[in-house]
């Protein structure tokens, strides 16, 4: 659950605004709202100028009363019978997602996954500038990945402390995923992304987000018997 302060309009306050009423808003909501901001993006490249609840639910898979609910935390943004401007919607989206600025981040753990995810080209554009690659390895430290040096990770908090950075993202093994979070969280990283299995912990007023890919598969691999199940029984 995340509580933020809106305006007296219900909007959230902008810089200058000064606090207004608090509201409480899900996470299920604020993980919708990148999805929402994404299409928005493509839409406003594409030059679409309008959109509606109905078709952006037909593009996500949302109904469109739940984009309506959704939205509505954040104040009134389109109207009724006219639907929603493609560029004024994707604009407060991207300052209520904070991107309107830079975000720094850290690696930490450059194996096949950390490479990967050090490499990844869509973070840029994105607002968020990978500053620094760390790894603990004799044989990776001091070796460069996409023309930068991959850093001593014993090096990491101090770092940290002379240049802040904050987000960091785990990608070692899971038994050092809780000492990485350990040590991102004391030189000031106030959000950690884990790809690893272990489910690190971190002090509130540091965000967390689990990422194991590993997961989703069992999941889907569960529907996936359900309906082998069901075309048995057809069959029979």
């Amino acid at each position: 659950m995340i509580i933020v302060f809106t305006t007296p309009r219900g909007r959230p306050g902008r810089a200058g605004q000064g606090p207004g009423l608090p509201i409480e808003i899900p996470d299920v909501v604020i993980d919708r709202l990148p999805l929402y901001y994404r299409l928005l993006s493509r839409l406003e490249q594409e030059g679409r100028a309008v959109i509606s609840s109905q078709e952006l639910g037909e593009e996500l898979g949302v109904t469109p009363a739940q984009i309506r609910k959704d939205l509505s935390y954040f104040g009134r943004f389109g109207k009724q019978g006219r639907g929603y401007s493609v560029i004024r919607l994707a604009e407060e989206l991207r300052f209520i997602l904070g991107l309107d600025r830079r975000w720094r981040v850290v690696v930490v753990g450059i194996g096949r996954l950390g490479r990967a995810l050090s490499s990844y080209p869509g973070f840029e554009g994105e607002g968020f500038d990978i500053v620094g690659r760390y790894d603990s390895g004799p044989g990776i430290i001091g070796t460069t990945l996409d023309g930068n040096t991959i850093l001593d990770a014993a090096d990491l908090e101090a770092d940290l402390r002379k240049t802040p950075v904050d987000i960091g993202i785990v990608a070692v093994t899971a038994d050092a995923a809780q000492d990485v979070a350990d040590t991102l969280v004391r030189g000031g990283v106030r959000a950690v992304l884990n790809y690893t299995p272990a489910r690190v912990q971190v002090p509130a007023g540091v965000e967390l987000k689990h990422i194991n890919p590993v997961l989703f598969l069992q999941s889907m691999t569960y529907h996936l018997k359900l309906r082998q199940r069901d075309r048995i029984a057809r069959a029979d």
